[in-house]
C-alpha cells in the first residue's frame, strides 16, 4: 500500500590507476585501490533491529526523529520488506484496516480474477485522507535469510511500518500481519548520514544513475530522490539492488516488480533473482542509504514500477573478480 559524499581524492586515485594498468604492470594493483576505497566504508552503529520470522515485524513502538540506521533481519522463507508511511493527524492503524485494508483487498481480488480494469478502478473508493500519507523510505526488497540495512532521515509523527508483497494465493503481506504502528518522537536522534562510497540519482524522467564504479567488496549507497511521481500502478519509484544468477531472466523480473499484475510482487520471485535490500519510496529532494557487500556476478538496480526498462529504471552491472 504505497508507498541519498564519496572522496573525491579516491576516485581520483582510482581513475588514474585504471589508466595507468593498462601502460605500466608495475602500478599499484586494482585490488590495492579497493581496499583503500573501501577504507572510506563504516560499519553502522546505534541501530534499530527489526526482525521477521513469518508474518510480521519484531521492533522497538518508538525511535527518535532525524537520522537512524535499520537493520532488517529476514529470517523468514519469503521476500519482504519495510516501508514507513508517515499518516495525516488523527489517523491511525484503525483507520487503515477500516477505511484502506478492504479497498486493496478489493483491488487486488479483481485484478486475480483477470479484471485488472475493475480492479485499478476500485482504488478509487481509497479515502480522500490516503493522499495526505507520506512514504517515507524503507528497505528495498531482501530475500530470505539475508539482512538489509537502510539509513533514513524521520520527521516526528505517526507511521505504519508495512510489507505489501503477495503470498501464492495475491492475499497482501499487510493483510497477512505485516502492519506495524510506529512513533518518531520529538527528540532527535543525534545521529549523522553515513559517507557513501557510490552515490545514486534517482529520477522519473531521467531513471537511475550513479557516479562512480561498482565493485567488490563493502559498500554505502546514497540514493537522492530528484523528483517523484506515481506511477501506472500508483507507486512511487525507489531503487532496489538484485543479484541475478545465469538463469535469472530480465524480463521476468521486470514484470515481476509491478504489484498490480496479478503474477507481480508475488511468492514466489523468478528465478535466478537474489534481492539484497534498497532504499524505498521517499519524496522527492529525500536522501537515503543502504549497505551491501557485493561478490563478482551480475546485479541490477531496478525500482518496483512498471516498463522499468523503457524509463531507465532498470540498470544492471557487473562486478569482475
Amino acid at each position: 500500500m504505497k508507498k541519498i559524499n564519496p572522496s573525491v581524492f579516491l576516485i581520483l586515485i582510482f581513475s588514474s590507476v585504471l589508466i595507468s594498468c593498462k601502460t605500466d604492470k608495475k602500478m599499484e594493483p586494482i585490488e590495492d585501490v579497493i581496499a583503500e576505497i573501501e577504507e572510506t566504508y563504516k560499519e553502522p552503529t546505534n541501530v534499530i533491529d527489526i526482525i521477521t520470522r513469518s508474518m510480521e515485524f519484531q521492533s522497538v513502538d518508538t525511535i527518535p526523529s532525524g537520522w537512524n540506521t535499520f537493520t532488517y533481519q529476514n529470517f523468514s522463507n519469503e521476500t519482504h520488506f519495510f516501508l514507513l508511511d508517515k499518516y495525516p493527524e488523527g489517523k491511525t492503524a484503525e483507520n487503515a484496516i477500516t477505511d484502506i485494508a478492504p479497498v486493496f483487498e478489493e483491488g487486488m481480488d479483481l485484478i486475480n480474477e483477470g479484471k485488472a480494469e475493475e480492479g485499478l478502478a476500485a482504488f478509487g473508493k481509497l479515502p480522500e485522507w490516503y493522499g495526505s500519507i507520506v512514504f517515507s523510505g524503507g528497505t528495498g526488497l531482501i530475500a530470505p535469510k539475508h539482512t538489509a540495512i537502510t539509513t533514513l532521515k524521520l520527521e516526528p509523527g505517526y507511521y505504519i511500518m508495512e510489507c505489501y508483497v503477495k503470498m501464492p494465493n495475491g492475499k497482501f503481506h499487510t493483510l497477512m500481519g505485516m502492519a506495524k504502528p510506529i512513533i518518531v518522537t520529538q527528540e532527535n536522534s543525534g545521529n549523522l548520514p553515513p559517507e557513501a562510497t557510490i552515490n545514486i540519482n534517482l529520477s522519473g524522467e531521467e531513471g537511475i544513475s550513479y557516479d562512480n564504479d561498482i565493485t567488490k567488496g563493502k559498500h554505502i549507497f546514497s540514493v537522492f530522490v530528484k523528483d517523484q511521481k506515481q506511477h501506472e500502478n500508483f507507486i512511487w519509484h525507489d531503487v532496489n539492488l538484485v543479484k541475478l544468477e545465469d538463469s535469472a531472466s530480465e524480463e521476468a523480473l521486470e514484470a515481476w516488480m509491478d504489484w498490480s499484475n496479478p503474477k507481480g510482487l508475488i511468492t514466489p520471485v523468478p528465478n535466478g533473482v537474489t534481492f539484497l535490500g534498497g532504499v524505498n519510496d521517499m519524496p522527492a529532494g529525500s536522501t537515503g542509504y543502504f549497505y551491501a557487500d557485493l561478490s563478482p556476478g551480475k546485479y541490477a538496480l531496478i525500482s518496483e514500477v512498471p516498463n522499468t526498462k523503457s524509463k531507465g529504471l532498470f540498470k544492471v552491472f557487473e562486478i569482475i573478480d
